[in-house]
C-alpha cells in the first residue's frame, strides 16, 4: 500500500532532513524500489494495472528469496493523472526514501517530468510503457522496457494501408499529450511515405469532452478513416460521437487505448474499432499464458492488460540488473541495465539498445462483441 504521506510539496521541503529508517538488526536491507503511477483520475487505469503487474513480479521475488538474498521493498506513489506531480513525487522518493530505482511512469508526459530528477541523482528510471522517444534522451539512467513511438507509428501506418487498404485518413490528435503528438507524427511520415494522405488533422486537448467541431470537419472532408492517437478516455467519447454523426468508417489508435474503460466508456461506440500495443493474453506462448494465469490467481480473476505486462516486465528487468551489479550502487545498477539481454517476461524477451529502448514486436487488437481480440502481429 502506499504510505501515509503529507502535502507532497511539504515532503519534498523535509526530505534531506530527516533520516532513512534502517532495517531491524540481523536482516539484510531491502531493496528499496519507487514507484509513481495514476493510481487515480483520468489514467488512473494506467497506474492500476501497471501496479497490479508490479506488486506481482515483486512477490513472487521475494517468495524466491529476492535478489543477491535481499528482499524488494515497493514504496508507491499516486500522481492522480496530474502534470507536474511526478517531478515532485520522483524527488521524494529519491531523497526521502531512498529508493535505489524508480518505475514509472505510462504516460510520456509524466515520464519526461521525473526523468531529469533520476538523471540528475543518478538513480535509474524505468518506464514500463512510456513511447514517447524523448523520454530516455533525457539522459543515461533512463530506461524503458517498451518499444517506442517511431516503430509504433510504422505498424499502424502499416496496418492502416496493408490491412484496413485506407488511402485517405484523418489525424485528430491531442495537443497537450507528447504521446499523441509524437505518435502522429511518426503515424504521418509513415502513412505518406506507403502513398496515403493525411487529408486533414484536427486537434484537442487532454480532457475534452466535446468534439464534433473536429468531428464534423473531418466528416466534410470525405476521408476513408480516422487515426485517434490519444488516450482511452478522450478516445471512446470520440469514437460515440463519431458514430453519433453517422461516421461508420474504421476509428483506430495506439497503445494509449488500452484500458477496460474503452469499452466501458465507449459502448457499442468502439466494436470493430483497432489500436497497437505490446503484447496480448490471447498469446498462446507459454510464458504469456503462465503469466496470465498468475496474474488472475493473484488479483481475482482479472486479466493483464498491456501495462499490467510491462510493469512486471520492468521489474524483471531491475532485477536483473541488480543482480548483474552485485548490488544496487547508482552507477554500477546503471551500466548493468545498460547492457540488458534477453530477459525473458510476459512481453516477449527484452534487450535495451544503445539508446536505452527495448526493440519487440507490437500486436494490434479489435473490439469484437465486447471484448478484446487479436488481429495480428507487427515485427519490429
Amino acid at each position: 500500500m502506499p504510505l501515509a504521506r503529507l502535502p507532497l510539496p511539504l515532503f519534498a521541503a523535509l526530505a534531506l532532513l530527516l533520516p532513512a529508517v534502517p532495517a531491524a538488526a540481523g536482516e539484510p536491507t531491502p531493496i528499496k524500489v519507487g514507484l509513481f503511477a495514476s493510481l487515480t483520475g483520468k489514467e488512473a487505469a494506467f497506474g492500476q494495472a501497471t501496479r497490479k503487474g508490479v506488486e506481482l513480479a515483486v512477490e513472487e521475488l521475494n517468495a524466491a528469496g529476492g535478489v543477491l538474498g535481499r528482499r524488494f521493498e515497493l514504496v508507491i506513489e499516486d500522481n492522480q493523472s496530474k502534470a507536474g506531480e511526478s517531478a515532485t513525487i520522483a524527488k521524494k522518493l529519491i531523497a526521502r526514501d531512498k529508493v535505489v530505482a524508480l518505475i514509472g511512469e505510462v504516460a510520456s508526459s509524466r515520464s519526461l517530468e521525473a526523468a531529469p530528477i533520476a538523471q540528475q541523482s543518478r538513480v535509474p528510471m524505468i518506464s514500463p510503457s512510456s513511447t514517447n522517444p524523448k523520454v530516455t534522451e533525457i539522459g543515461n539512467y533512463v530506461f524503458r522496457v517498451c518499444f517506442i513511438d517511431p516503430f509504433q507509428g510504422v505498424g499502424d501506418a502499416k496496418f492502416a494501408r496493408q490491412s484496413l487498404k485506407l488511402q485517405r485518413v484523418a489525424l485528430l490528435t491531442s495537443v497537450s499529450s507528447a504521446y499523441s503528438v509524437g505518435l502522429a507524427k511518426y503515424f504521418r511520415e509513415h502513412f505518406t511515405a506507403a502513398g496515403g494522405t493525411v487529408a486533414l488533422e484536427q486537434k484537442y486537448s487532454e480532457g475534452d469532452k466535446d468534439f464534433k467541431a473536429q468531428l464534423t470537419a473531418i466528416k466534410a472532408a470525405g476521408v476513408e478513416g480516422i487515426f485517434i492517437p490519444g488516450y482511452y478516455t478522450e478516445a471512446a467519447l470520440i469514437c460515440k460521437q463519431a458514430r453519433e454523426l453517422g461516421l461508420k468508417l474504421p476509428l483506430f489508435g495506439g497503445d494509449g487505448w488500452e484500458a477496460p474503460q474503452l469499452l466501458e466508456i465507449g459502448g457499442a461506440a468502439v466494436e470493430g474499432t483497432y489500436y497497437s500495443t505490446h503484447y496480448s493474453s490471447e498469446d498462446r506462448s507459454p510464458a504469456v499464458q503462465g503469466f496470465v494465469e498468475r496474474f488472475k490467481r493473484r488479483w481475482n480473476g482479472d486479466a493483464p492488460d498491456a501495462m499490467a505486462a510491462l510493469g512486471h516486465d520492468a521489474v524483471l528487468v531491475l532485477a536483473d540488473g541488480i543482480r548483474r551489479a552485485g548490488g544496487t550502487e547508482g552507477p554500477k545498477l546503471r551500466d548493468a541495465l545498460a547492457a540488458t539481454r534477453d530477459v525473458s517476461g510476459a512481453t516477449g524477451k527484452t534487450t535495451l539498445d544503445a539508446q536505452r529502448n527495448a526493440t519487440k514486436a507490437a500486436v494490434v487488437i479489435t473490439v469484437k462483441q465486447g471484448r478484446f481480440a487479436f488481429v495480428e502481429s507487427v515485427a519490429p
